[in-house]
């Protein structure tokens, strides 16, 4: 009975195994051909010179690729490539002898091929990459190398004397077409410095150096819009004075609306008479790194009754003696109106405040810091609408504050008022030792009660970057007060990034705002921050083509 009782069971485990294997056949499925991937990068693009080497990973299916390349984000295709492999190298061989251009930003894009086209894959944008600049001796200009009718060229003196410089169009890419050419004297390739005039304002040149007929460099210069024509009515010319005084005289003696021109370079003192009158002070232009300065130990004034359309500070440096004592304005009258303050392409610093009013019936619409460097203020900081205690209602406020493509580094407050505001833009700007780190500053306070604590439309900071607080005694405590009062204000905060080392003391956050999004410290993303040296050390960091002051953007 064992026995055929074993069969039995053998013969049953040998049935389901073969109906296992015929189901198991009759449930196989052939899957239908799908379209490829898009291709993707195995490692970023980089440049050789003047060549593009694109390495894309291997696809088993894909037989070819098409590449496209472009300077202009595929508005115009300047190369189409057929390559059987995913390792290409864009050169002039590969070009059938039409070189890519030198220091030129391109774009790449790719499609991967299979057997069958309607298989093909989408387009791949694979990013830009630019191409090496050119081996030379030629420096790159810096901005305060052209004028809006001249250009100075410098290079290394080395190798073959610089003989002559020509001149092309901003678009003659290749050289071809000179616009003029200029020799060069013994004494110019002695001290590696020559000046191209006959210019045109707000123009684009290729200006390319020469040994002989050898090319030896070139770059790209544009020249400045159109400066102030100092013979015009209401133009105030003080660019041969360096007169400490002579600012002060002029605004005495101008008409309301004039423009004081000055020389790049030169040091004024900053008025003391109280201003009554809308004026321009900005710096003539001119060669050389160093802007006009005007210097102050105390503050200028605003005269009581004034009804002020602007206030205008351009290309200047605008320094005090003192960061506990000193002030850019600093009115105490009552009556007091001025539609813009506006400071533009300035480096202000080492005063207690740039700008403080009280009183009543004191107002400023509009406060502007653009394309600005701002370092070391004290308590009263980016601006202060205080009390003040002769005032009959003390009524001071600005309305609208912009803060744009500007830097803020050692601040030991922000923005202070008793009184609403109707707005507060913050765009592209980096801020490090921003406010007193552990103090009773904030970078925001609006501290005048309910009805008079807020910014009615809102507070906006974008694409901006913000260190830790100013630790001024040296303790490595970095917390700072986000704000006071804003009880009704919205604060929208749009791509921004904060280090690790940015917080806030307990009870005083700005919400919403991003906390250390950032992962390293700010000695870590900046290069030095205490020297207001702020190109990025972090070459990995997300947003250094994007966020904080334009002048330390990573460029491509």
């Amino acid at each position: 009975m064992k026995i055929k009782k074993l069969n039995i069971y053998t013969i049953l485990l040998a049935i389901g195994v073969v109906a296992a294997f015929l189901t198991a056949c009759d449930d196989e499925e052939v899957y239908p051909e799908t379209r490829l991937f898009r291709p993707v990068l195995q490692e970023d693009l980089f440049a050789e010179g003047n060549s593009i080497i694109v390495r894309l990973g291997d696809l088993k299916k894909a037989v070819s690729y098409t590449l496209e390349v472009s300077r202009d984000t595929f508005k115009t295709i300047d190369y189409t490539i057929q390559s059987d492999t995913s390792y290409v190298v864009i050169n002039e061989e590969l070009l059938n002898g039409d070189p890519l251009f030198w220091n030129t930003l391109y774009q790449v894009r790719a499609v991967a091929h299979a057997e069958k086209s309607e298989f093909d894959s989408k387009i791949s944008e694979l990013g830009s990459v630019r191409t090496e600049r050119f081996p030379t001796i030629l420096n790159l200009p810096a901005s305060y190398d052209v004028t809006d009718i001249a250009a100075r060229v410098t290079w290394t003196v080395a190798g073959l004397p610089v003989t002559g410089i020509k001149i092309f169009a901003g678009t003659d890419l290749k050289l071809t077409t000179p616009l003029s050419e200029v020799a060069v004297s013994d004494e110019d390739q002695a001290d590696g410095e020559a000046i191209i005039g006959n210019l045109n304002a707000a123009t684009g040149y290729q200006i390319a150096i020469y040994s002989g007929e050898t090319l030896r460099g070139w770059a790209e210069y544009k020249t400045l819009t159109a400066d102030i024509d100092p013979t015009a009515a209401g133009v105030i010319d003080l660019r041969e004075s360096e007169d400490p005084q002579a600012v002060a005289n002029a605004v005495a003696a101008a008409q309301d609306g004039s423009i004081i021109l000055v020389k790049r370079g030169a040091s004024f003192d900053l008025p003391t008479v109280a201003l009554n009158k809308s004026i321009t002070i900005r710096a003539a232009h001119g060669f050389g790194a160093k802007r006009a300065k005007l210097f102050t130990t105390t503050n200028w004034n605003i005269a009581a009754g004034s009804t002020i359309d602007h206030i205008h500070f351009i290309d200047l440096e605008l320094r005090g003696d003192d960061y506990t004592g000193d002030y850019i304005f600093n009115p105490s009258a009552n009556d007091i109106s001025v539609n813009e303050v506006l400071f533009e392409n300035c480096e202000i610093g080492t005063i207690r405040g740039i700008m403080r009013i009280r009183g009543s019936n004191v107002v400023v619409n509009n406060f502007k810091i653009i394309n600005s460097i701002v370092d070391s203020l004290g308590s009263y900081g980016i601006f202060t609408t205080d009390t003040d205690p002769n005032a009959v209602t003390p009524t001071a406020r600005v309305n609208n504050i912009l803060l744009q493509n500007s830097t803020f580094n050692k601040l030991q407050a922000g923005i202070t008022s008793r009184n609403n505001s109707q707005s507060i833009v913050i765009d592209a700007c980096t801020f490090a030792n921003l406010v007193q780190a552990g103090s009773s500053n904030y970078i925001f306070r609006y501290r005048g009660g309910a009805g008079n604590n807020d910014v009615t439309g809102g507070i906006v900071i974008k694409n901006s970057i913000f260190g830790h607080g100013w630790d001024e005694a040296g303790t490595k405590a970095y917390a700072v007060r986000g704000k006071e009062g804003l009880p009704n204000t919205t604060i929208e905060v749009v791509s921004t990034f904060s280090t690790s080392d940015f917080s806030f003391i307990a009870t005083y956050e700005i919400a919403g705002f991003p906390l250390g999004n950032y992962t390293s410290g700010q000695d870590a993303l900046w290069t030095d921050p205490a020297k207001n040296n702020f190109n990025f050390k972090d070459s990995g960091f997300s947003g250094r083509y994007s966020s904080g002051d334009p002048r330390w953007r990573a460029k491509l």
